[in-house]
């Protein structure tokens, strides 16, 4: 059986070392470089459609061609 001291010992260390979060684990790496990869070919897919192509292509047309 614990000793009340003790005890409380235990649980102040092990909530310490539940609490050392200085960086992301592996895992967390592998998951946040997952997620980044799959939001930028949704973004490629949406700025290579033709309606989106067209547009960013009429708006540079318009910004080269303006009249000062």
């Amino acid at each position: 059986m614990f000793r009340c001291g003790s005890s409380r010992r235990w649980w102040a260390e092990l909530r310490a070392l539940g609490a050392d979060d200085r960086g992301m684990t592996t895992a967390e790496y592998a998951v946040g470089t997952l997620a980044a990869c799959a939001l930028a070919a949704v973004l490629y897919k949406v700025v290579t459609s033709g309606p989106v192509k067209a547009l960013l292509q009429s708006v540079l047309e318009r910004a080269i061609n303006v009249q000062f």
